[in-house]
């Protein structure tokens, strides 16, 4: 549910470009943020361009297709390329000093995701290494601990143990990544504008059934998009922020429950709050009698605690941000569009 849009599979145009303002940025001064029009990498992008330290034309995206003047965002250039084509990849990286890699591939079989998630990483570090990059900060996920209870969990408490063909690529991604002494960001739950899995997600299961898995009792780490784009944008400004080749969680320290996120979403999105709760197996065979894109794995997550402990925003000195009344309240608009436009009889 936090992966960014893929960079490949798909043609690429061999570092051609599109500035939407100003030039190429000085030489070794730049920000690439890969997967640079998805989710997180766009957020990524909006906090890179709205920092005043960079100077006009220094923050690139590295995309596959260049999106729609109305999709990009002001001064960034954008740079097509394919990780699964390392040639679309020489030259994305020079006069970069840090690199933000938010592409990856987050459905499809094995060996899809191993030349998304893995070999493309690894060869957009090569052309990294080559052209000199000095930091490189890696988005991947939580979900590379497989299944829960997780309790305040640390990033050095437990054993990963990823359980789809996307968890278990990215986290070989990681490898490569601290390897090479890059930093991986492993967010939870994340929300806000462009959020299509976990608050849609959660609408189709109310409407489904009528309550709350578990009693709603799980704790939950979440974190709103906007906030995680200025912590990746954080850590690769400042590369003395945090160690080289570390791991950190990136949610807001303070989990909620279900049962709060789901009343919050109904005071600000307007989603159904039921009173009543089920156990999970009661719940998931009210769940199975009604069809429907989530699954019995996905509401199965929502029911146990899923919170880890996120001290990278105190390490890097950037503010968590106001928490999840105020961005959902900033978010609601698109949501009651998105959550319009999908509602479907089931």
């Amino acid at each position: 549910m936090t992966a960014d849009g893929p960079v490949g599979p798909g043609g690429g145009s061999h570092g051609s470009t599109v500035p939407v303002s100003g030039g190429a940025g000085s030489a070794g001064q730049a920000v690439l943020v890969s997967g640079g029009t998805g989710f997180v990498g766009t957020a990524v992008l909006r906090a890179l361009a709205a920092d005043a330290r960079l100077a006009p034309g220094a923050v690139r995206a590295l995309v596959r297709r260049v999106p729609a003047p109305e999709r990009r965002v002001a001064g960034v250039t954008y740079l097509t390329g394919d990780l699964t084509d390392p040639r679309t990849l020489r030259g994305t990286c020079d006069g970069v000093r840090s690199l933000v890699h938010c592409a990856s591939l987050i459905s499809g079989d094995e060996a899809a995701c191993t030349a998304v998630n893995v070999d493309g990483t690894r060869a957009l570090l090569a052309e990294a290494d080559r052209a000199g990059v000095r930091r490189t900060v890696q988005l991947s996920t939580t979900a590379v601990y497989g299944a829960g209870p997780h309790r305040d969990l640390a990033e050095d408490a437990a054993p990963t143990a990823p359980a789809s063909p996307t968890s278990r690529t990215r986290l070989l991604a990681e490898s490569a990544v601290r390897a090479a002494g890059g930093v991986v960001v492993r967010p939870p739950l994340v929300y806000g504008p462009g959020d299509v899995w976990v608050v849609p997600l959660l609408a189709e299961l109310l409407r489904r059934v009528p309550a709350l898995v578990g009693h709603g009792r799980a704790r939950l780490s979440v974190v709103a998009v906007a906030d995680l784009g200025r912590l990746l944008a954080t850590l690769a400004l400042d590369p003395a922020a945090v160690p080289e080749g570390s791991v950190h969680h990136a949610g807001h320290p303070d989990p909620v429950t279900l049962r709060d996120l789901v009343r919050e979403l109904g005071r600000t999105v307007g989603l159904p709050v039921p009173e009543d709760g089920l156990d999970v197996a009661p719940y998931l065979e009210r769940l199975a009698a009604v069809p429907g894109r989530a699954s019995a794995h996905q509401a199965r997550l929502l029911a146990e605690d899923r919170w880890y402990r996120s001290d990278v925003w105190a390490l890097a000195g950037c503010p968590v941000g106001p928490g999840l009344a105020t961005r959902l309240r900033e978010a609601a608009p698109w949501y009651r569009e998105r959550l319009a436009a999908a509602v479907t009889p089931v």
